[in-house]
């Protein structure tokens, strides 16, 4: 049973809201192509309201979620992308390892060594990424300078290589796509709301790639099933 806790005070169950964030996080779908997925199965919703759940409930998927996270290898892929927000295009920080697994992301105004360097430190940090052995970038100066940096600080070990070769990335570039797909549905928020969109859709790819304990890629019902697991509890 879906922690109902979770979802006090909404005019929906549960299981309706998880699978209107599901969708929306999955798919290439806006908010008013859900609004009359909706209206088909005989459900009036205002896609102004998914996309309230959308706010609210995609970092609290992301939360849940990295508990599961499988380790990924110490031979990282990194890279930036841009995302338009109102208009503006806006640096989107991504890492996967040499598999092809998502590691982190950082969604930046500026792109700079201060942002290369919070990226990597995210990165770090996250409970399912080892320290790297090998970190492939692209030529933007601002990763060598953020990497010695880092490196100077104690942050990552110093038999760790930097390259900047360009066919080692096609992996993470090709990675992106998924990501610009979704984000063509409507990435027409602020900041802080494309950040938590954002959460919400790496996590949900995370999952598509089988990177979580206890479903393997490619099992659609699977992932579902432990979506609803996560939010499973005591009321």
């Amino acid at each position: 049973m879906v922690e109902q806790s979770t979802f006090k005070w909404r005019h929906f169950q549960a299981e309706i809201i998880l699978l209107c964030v599901q969708w929306s996080l999955r798919y290439a779908l806006s908010y008013r192509d859900l609004e009359e997925i909706m209206q088909e199965r005989g459900l009036s919703v205002d896609h102004s309201t998914i996309y309230r759940w959308v706010q609210h409930y995609a970092p609290e998927l992301d939360r849940r979620c990295r508990a599961s996270a499988k380790t990924a290898v110490d031979s990282w892929r990194v890279d930036e992308t841009y995302i338009k927000v109102k208009k503006q295009w806006v640096s989107l920080y991504r890492a996967v390892d040499s598999q092809g697994n998502t590691l982190e992301c950082f969604f930046s105004p500026t792109r700079d060594t201060q942002a290369a360097k919070q990226f990597f430190l995210k990165t770090l940090a996250a409970s399912h990424t080892t320290e790297p052995r090998v970190s492939n970038v692209d030529k933007n100066a601002a990763y060598p300078q953020a990497f010695a940096e880092l490196k100077a600080e104690g942050f990552i070990p110093a038999s760790c290589e930097l390259r900047q070769v360009k066919y080692l990335n096609n992996i993470i570039e090709q990675d992106h796509r998924f990501i610009k797909r979704q984000t063509r549905s409507g990435m027409v928020f602020s900041l802080e709301t494309a950040r938590r969109t954002l959460q919400g859709y790496e996590i949900m790819t995370r999952m598509r790639k089988g990177q979580l304990r206890g479903v393997n890629k490619g099992d659609v019902r699977g992932q579902v099933a432990l979506v609803a697991k996560l939010f499973a509890g005591a009321a």
